[in-house]
């Protein structure tokens, strides 16, 4: 009857702590990326860049590099700029190493635009754009989004020194209006989707399907036409919508699998007592 009994208490505790292994290898190890894929590798360019023979204006560009959007999402110097970052020799500066440098300002657009296809095509329609193409003096990406530094995308680029330096504000604010409800609900899911993802909680096709809102969003919003803007408010409305369905599926899920192992833990532990009231029995 011990036995019986030890052998319970051993399966509650085993159970428990398997269930805490779990949890902690899907949120350390299944969850997020291996250290070998999160780590850019800097090569020549941060090496160069960080040298004493650097001229001053560009020594900050690294570090700047290091604090972007770009950075997060493994966008490397010679994404942008070409060169071999693992060869000095070739890294910059000779006519077969493909490095662009630092391009013509009325250029930009297209640079950026590699990456960025749908916004650089709606840019270009766009009055920056056609201003750009037409005079060489209109905003281009750097202008708003800088060069280095750069930061995810949000309404919060839209303020009066900025956009004030080329035209009135009161144009440019009635864009930020438009898009605010949208980017109010962005930013709730984006909250949600976090808080998921650090409960352990599997968001990656949540996530993907938000991306791919949010890209269209942003490609709408580059045509710096405020009826149009309005005009889809409904359009990504509906689908904020869904994608918030989504996310409330995960957290019903999370939740079942919550008072599931409390109900299983709830269980053995009863089980373990009434296995002690029945020998406390049967010595009697």
């Amino acid at each position: 009857m011990r036995v019986l009994i030890a052998g319970i208490f051993v399966f509650l505790l085993s159970a428990t702590a398997s269930a805490d292994y779990r949890d902690v290898f899907e949120k350390e190890f299944i969850h997020k990326a291996w250290i070998g894929s999160a780590v850019i590798e800097e090569g020549v360019c941060v090496d160069c860049h960080t040298s004493k023979t650097m001229k001053e204006e560009y020594l900050s560009i690294p570090q700047e590099w290091k604090m972007s959007i770009h950075y997060e999402n493994r966008v490397s110097c010679h994404n942008c700029h070409g060169g071999d970052p693992d060869d000095a020799a070739v890294s910059c500066g000779t006519p077969h190493s493909g490095f662009v440098g630092t391009p013509p300002y009325r250029r930009v657009p297209v640079l950026c635009g590699k990456c960025h296809i749908g916004i650089y095509q709606s840019y270009t329609k766009s009055g920056h754009g056609r201003a750009l193409i037409s005079s060489g003096k209109g905003p281009n990406c750097v202008t708003c989004h800088g060069s280095h530094r750069i930061q995810k995308a949000n309404i919060n680029i839209i303020n009066k020194v900025r956009c004030s330096k080329c035209h009135t504000y009161e144009r440019a604010k009635l864009m930020k209006q438009a898009l605010f409800m949208t980017e109010k609900k962005i930013e709730e899911i984006e909250k949600n989707i976090r808080d998921l993802r650090a409960e352990g909680a599997m968001t990656a096709e949540v996530e993907k399907v938000l991306f791919r809102t949010q890209a269209e969003f942003r490609t709408l919003f580059h045509s710096i036409d405020v009826a149009r803007v309005k005009s889809r408010a409904d359009e990504f409305a509906a689908k904020l919508t869904d994608i918030e369905a989504m996310v409330d599926d995960i957290y019903s899920e999370l939740a079942f699998r919550k008072n599931y192992s409390a109900f299983l833990f709830l269980l053995f532990a009863c089980l373990s007592i009434g296995m002690l009231v029945l020998e406390k029995r049967y010595r009697d």
